[in-house]
This record gives structure tokens, C-alpha cells and sequence, in this order.
């Protein structure tokens, strides 16, 4: 997981934690609608360049784990990720939705985003704030 993808003119390792919350958190996911999320978020993120890594969710709500290409606007990848996976799931589960929203709802507006990687936060700090200092130096010489 922690493989670094080559691409002509850059190496990179980009992983999103992603949290969807359903709009006013009703409990609508059941296990075939988790089921469904699953795949359409997987060719979603395929035909961005994206992969999905993991998935899980309850009923209110899923967890995804991206690997992202670096060319991408996150913002602008979330939200086309809400509004298809919406749109796909207000389709396919058009009568089970509709006793819990009058009108084509289902993603709450917000989410939530977070990198996730290695080496941990603190290392690279200390590795960039050595750049330049004798002990960097050395080590690099070794």
C-alpha cells in the first residue's frame, strides 16, 4: 500500500481517507446499497486515474481509501464522487430512498478529507528542518 506510482515527469504516493455522511444523517445504507457504493466508487475513481483502496460504511455514512493521481483538484474530485455515486444510487435504489427523502437527496453537503501516508508527519518535519545542517550532511555522505 505504501508503493510509489511512476509517471513520466513525476513519483508520487497520494492516499485520502474520505468520509460521505448521508443528508441529515438518515440511516439509509443497508448492506446491497453498501454493496452497490462500493463498485460505483471504484469506476469512479478508475475513469479520474484514482483507485479504491478500501471501503466500509454503516448506515449513515461510509469511509473510502484513495490513492489519487497529483494532477487532481481534491475538491473537485469529491464532489463529482458525491454527485455520481448519488445520482447512481437515487437510480438503482430510487424506492427504498424514497421513503426516507422527498426530494433527490442522499450525500449531506460536507465531508471530510484527510491524508494518509508514511513516513508519519513528525519525520518528514524533522527531515526537512535537518536540510542544509552538518549532521544532514554527514548522513548523507554515509
Amino acid at each position: 500500500m505504501n508503493a510509489h506510482i511512476s509517471s513520466s515527469h513525476s513519483v508520487f504516493s497520494i492516499k485520502l481517507h474520505i468520509v460521505f455522511v448521508t443528508k441529515y444523517r438518515r440511516k439509509t445504507l443497508n448492506e446491497k446499497l453498501l454493496i452497490y457504493l462500493e463498485e460505483a466508487f471504484s469506476e469512479i475513481l478508475a475513469a479520474w486515474r484514482c483507485s479504491l483502496l478500501e471501503f466500509g460504511g454503516e448506515s449513515d455514512h461510509v469511509h473510502l481509501l484513495v490513492d489519487i493521481h497529483p494532477a487532481l483538484n481534491v475538491s473537485v474530485l469529491i464532489n463529482n464522487l458525491k454527485t455520481a455515486s448519488a445520482r447512481r444510487a437515487r437510480n438503482r435504489f430510487a424506492e427504498h430512498l424514497a421513503s426516507f427523502y422527498v426530494k433527490p437527496q442522499f450525500w449531506h453537503r460536507a465531508y471530510f478529507v484527510s491524508s494518509v501516508g508514511s513516513p508519519s508527519l513528525e519525520t518528514v518535519k524533522a527531515y526537512v528542518q535537518a536540510q542544509g545542517t552538518e549532521e544532514h550532511a554527514r548522513k548523507k555522505k554515509r
